[in-house]
């Protein structure tokens, strides 16, 4: 069986390093700035990066409906920090204008960990993720507030949720895209292969 094509959000934030992890998962991949080039992919990933310039460049493109299409048709996707933001349902606190993909039942707030300058890195326990804990890098990072009956979180970081699935959709707080493991990129790559 030949390596599922996984795409990556072009529109802004950390492609390269989605690109590279999901390669070194084992996975095809590709940029996705156009609809006709999401209509290719078998899962997207959505990448960190600022969630409002993602959500207007997405509307800009002609991207936005597109992708809740294809997340509604059941495509699965991933989403860090900003994408974590991109496949929320609802923002608590978002900017006039911003909108999300939607597909995860949860509600999450923007820059809940702090500013730029209080960025971190912990040790997060994630289930469904073999070998230990995942290195955590967090910048500007959100947290789930609450999640719907569907979803299931995954890790938790000071009290908050910080990695959900629900179904085909997975979402991080943080940047595993960003350490070098990749063990999160090949969870991901697993879920597009079983959804084949």
């Amino acid at each position: 069986m030949t390596s599922p094509l996984i795409g990556v959000l072009a529109l802004q934030g950390d492609v390269r390093e989605h690109l590279a992890a999901l390669t070194g998962a084992g996975a095809r991949v590709t940029t996705v700035r156009r609809p006709e080039e999401l209509a290719e992919v078998e899962g997207l990933v959505i990448p960190g990066g600022e969630s409002t310039t993602i959500s207007k460049l997405a509307h800009a493109f002609g991207l936005l409906e597109p992708l809740r299409a294809r997340v509604r048709s059941g495509m699965p996707a991933y989403g860090s920090c900003a994408g974590m933001i991109m496949l929320a349902d609802k923002i608590l606190d978002p900017r006039s204008g911003q909108e999300t993909v939607g597909g995860i039942d949860m509600i999450v707030r923007r820059n809940a960990f702090g500013r730029q300058n209080e960025s971190f890195e912990a040790a997060v326990e994630m289930a469904g993720v073999p070998g230990g804990p995942v290195d955590g890098v967090f910048i500007r990072a959100p947290w789930v507030e609450s999640t719907g009956a569907l979803a299931e979180t995954l890790a938790v970081h000071e009290g908050h949720p910080v990695a959900v699935r629900q179904d085909r959709l997975l979402a991080t707080a943080f940047h595993p895209e960003l350490t070098g493991d990749h063990r999160v990129h090949a969870l991901f790559a697993d879920m597009v292969r079983t959804a084949r």
